[in-house]
């Protein structure tokens, strides 16, 4: 579900990998559609690669994102440009476990704003996975 969506420090919101290049890797950007290419010396992580501090294993943003999801019942999240106690509390009814020393206001403002931009994007589709063993059938 997140592979192959960036979020690239520096830029605002996702970028899909198109291919990569000798020197960095060819993006297509979520918010405008308008290619790129970022190069080696940007900071560019995959969103399957980040994770969240919780108060016990730090949670995969697909985790978060699906938690954000069950709370929302597939809608987008509350605006990211909410006042910080309101981010906070809907953060905490998504995921009462995030460590609230750890994680800042501007990671819930980050978070938000990507998983309403995949929910707009029609990229997230949880409803949709099946684990393997629930797709076997039985003889």
């Amino acid at each position: 579900m997140l592979k192959g969506i960036l979020a690239i420090s520096g830029q605002p919101g996702l970028f899909k990998l198109i291919s990569d290049v000798k020197n960095g890797v060819i993006v297509e950007s979520l918010l405008t559609g308008k290619k790129q290419t970022a190069f080696a010396s940007s900071k560019v992580s995959t969103l399957e690669d980040i994770a969240i501090y919780t108060t016990g294993e730090d949670m995969p943003l697909r985790e978060v994102f699906r938690k954000i999801h069950e709370v929302t019942g597939g809608e987008k999240a509350i605006d990211p440009n909410s006042k910080p106690e309101e981010m906070k509390k809907f953060f905490g009814k998504a995921m009462p476990e995030y460590d609230k020393e750890r994680v800042y206001v501007s990671d819930i403002k980050k978070v938000l704003t990507w998983y309403n931009l995949l929910v707009e994007r029609k990229l997230l589709a949880f409803d949709k996975e099946a684990k393997p063993e629930e797709s076997a059938t039985e003889a």
